[in-house]
């Protein structure tokens, strides 16, 4: 059943309401000042992403190795933020196109689906939508303002983000496809990847001393995914001589 927003709570939450999927597929539509306790990272969400010929964009299926869930995205972008925010160790849970954003500008009623719901590790709540500069149209630059204020009522960050540092991206591209548990072979060569690499370390030099490099480094890329190992990924590719630490007690940072 329905919950239609009153007058008087769509005032009190600066005319904004939700609109997204319950239970059983049934279709809710709330003020926004009653959806702050919902847990939106667990959001159905409110358009399809599926593939066909002649489409205009690039719509698929994430997993993410941080909740084990299939996250879907719209287009290249929005898959190289689905990694990024996989990456990131305070997300642990992430939603895309979690509800419809509804309110009305003076002239006309409006709505705007934001492309994720992100919780962070400390309860934190964030909504992104994803653009590049040169895409953000003057009705487009309205929607996501109205969505920061709407953010702003119950709490919630929001962030635009738009095209990432290429050289971190192709980094995180080829990690990523050693995010499953999978590969992370062995107990023991995970012990000797930390041994190796306690000081900084070239990458190839110090598998190839850990033992038979196909299966040392899928082991070495599944860490340095999870961040147990290091290095500079925001600044050059990737290579044999990139330098390699195990990562300290704060965490990945290089």
């Amino acid at each position: 059943m329905s919950v239609v927003a009153s007058s008087e709570h769509e005032a009190a939450g600066g005319g904004f309401t939700l609109r997204f999927g319950g239970t059983g597929g049934q279709e809710r539509v709330v003020p926004l000042p009653q959806c702050h306790g919902l847990a939106w990272e667990e959001a159905i969400p409110v358009r399809t992403f599926r593939w066909s010929r002649g489409l205009g964009h690039f719509p698929g299926w994430w997993w993410a190795a941080s909740t084990g869930r299939h996250v879907g995205f719209e287009s290249w972008l929005e898959q190289d933020r689905l990694i990024l925010l996989d990456f990131d160790p305070n997300v642990v849970g992430i939603a895309s196109q979690p509800f419809w954003l509804h309110w009305h500008d003076g002239k006309e009623k409006r709505r705007h689906a934001p492309d994720y719901f992100v919780r962070l590790a400390d309860g934190r709540a964030r909504v992104v939508d994803v653009r590049a500069e040169d895409q953000v149209d003057e009705r487009t630059a309205e929607a996501f303002a109205a969505t920061e204020r709407a953010c702003s009522v119950v709490g919630w960050e929001f962030e635009h983000v738009g095209v990432p540092e290429p050289a971190l991206m192709a980094n995180l591209r080829w990690l990523a496809r050693y995010r499953h548990p999978r590969c992370a072979g062995r107990p023991e060569i995970g012990a000797r990847l930390r041994e190796t690499f306690a000081a900084p370390t070239p990458l190839l030099a110090g598998a190839e001393d850990v033992g038979d490099r196909l299966a040392v480094l899928p082991a070495l890329f599944h860490r340095m995914w999870g961040q147990e190992l290091v290095a500079d990924l925001a600044h050059e590719r990737l290579c044999p001589t990139t330098l390699v630490r195990a990562a300290g007690p704060a965490g990945g940072s290089w």
